[in-house]
């Protein structure tokens, strides 16, 4: 086959694994890192329009180096070809091997924030995203730039994202080239004052991914079809 990677550039390296051990011919483009974080209907065109950037060029499926990422990728079309993601929430499900994985240590662990080596090193390109939509500013600068009473509701739930967090765990995949990236996220930890654990993650979905082993845990978008957010164990479905 040959596929048409779009992945997010907080997975690079976990995508270009994956990449190293398809069998498969696999052209790739990364989105920007933290996309996410540009609220959902942006983050769903720029991938609607890289999706519609692949068609007329061969190939035999797109893959989506993504989740649902809040609803941010609800109502992505297959166009002319089969669009693959993989069924979890978000990267995190991802990193751990499965939305099962991930579903079982956010029950047992209220109040984790996650990073890995995408994470910890394109902490700058992140944080200059958070700042471009403001979740580092203080009560007056929301006000602002929103209004009083959006200013406010904005600061409230950015406060309380930020008090709800006690514990950082750092997600370990086996791409680690040292220990360094796991230092910067405990140090991280300390500085806030959580609790710093790590998680012995896999690649498993990335590599079955690229390599065209789609079963349950992937959603296969046939022509015409689309994204639907399903609010169950199965996360996506196809919709019409």
């Amino acid at each position: 086959m040959r596929l048409l990677l779009l992945g997010c550039g907080v997975l690079l390296r976990e995508l270009s694994d994956a990449i190293a051990h398809s069998p498969h011919l696999v052209d790739a483009v990364y989105l920007p890192t933290g996309l996410h974080d540009s609220g959902s209907k942006l983050m769903r065109q720029r991938v609607q329009e890289a999706i519609d950037a692949g068609e007329g060029k061969s190939y035999d499926a797109i893959v989506l180096g993504y989740a649902l990422c809040g609803t941010g990728l609800a109502g992505v079309c297959a166009r002319s070809i089969p669009v693959v993601i993989p069924r979890a929430h978000d990267c995190i499900a991802l990193l751990m091997g499965s939305r099962q994985k991930y579903q079982d240590y956010f029950n047992a662990n209220p109040g984790t924030y996650y990073r890995s080596i995408g994470w910890v090193e394109r902490e700058d390109e992140l944080k200059e995203q958070v700042a471009g939509i403001g979740m580092d500013s203080d009560l007056d600068s929301l006000i602002e730039k929103y209004g009083e009473d959006a200013g406010r509701y904005l600061y409230q739930e950015i406060s309380a994202y930020k008090r709800n967090y006690t514990r950082l765990t750092f997600i370990r995949t086996g791409l680690e080239v040292n220990d360094s990236f796991r230092q910067r996220a405990e140090a991280e930890a300390v500085e806030k004052g959580w609790k710093f654990e790590e998680f012995d993650g896999s690649t498993s979905l990335f590599r079955r991914l690229l390599s065209g082993d789609w079963n349950e845990d992937f959603l296969v978008l046939q022509p015409g079809q689309k994204i639907v957010s399903s609010n169950d164990e199965w996360i996506l479905v196809a919709g019409n």
